[in-house]
């Protein structure tokens, strides 16, 4: 699974928006124990466990751009869309507070 998700804004500031949209996911999911774990400036590693499995995927800080890949074993797929849904909207609602100012 691949979500690219464009913006314009600095990669400082996506880099709050991706953390600000993740822990709003950790504590609207938290029986899934997601964690994300910087590893650069620009690229982080995230996981998550549902259903007894556990999966990875990480988040990259692209010129312009978010992305956010994974490999969802095929048994989870049916949860796919409903999770990009919720990246989705996380990550704008970040974005909107972003472009006025309103996260650190």
């Amino acid at each position: 699974m691949k979500h690219v998700m464009p913006h314009d804004l600095s990669t400082e500031v996506a880099k709050k928006v991706a953390d600000h949209a993740f822990d709003a996911y950790r504590q609207r999911f938290a029986d899934y124990n997601p964690t994300l774990t910087w590893k650069s400036d620009t690229k982080a590693e995230a996981s998550f466990r549902a259903k007894g499995i556990s999966l990875g995927g990480t988040i990259e800080l692209r010129r312009g751009e978010i992305v956010f890949e994974m490999k969802v074993p095929f048994v989870l797929r049916v949860f796919e869309k409903k999770a990009l849904e919720v990246m989705q909207r996380e990550l704008d609602y970040w974005v909107t507070k972003a472009k006025a100012g309103e996260i650190d």
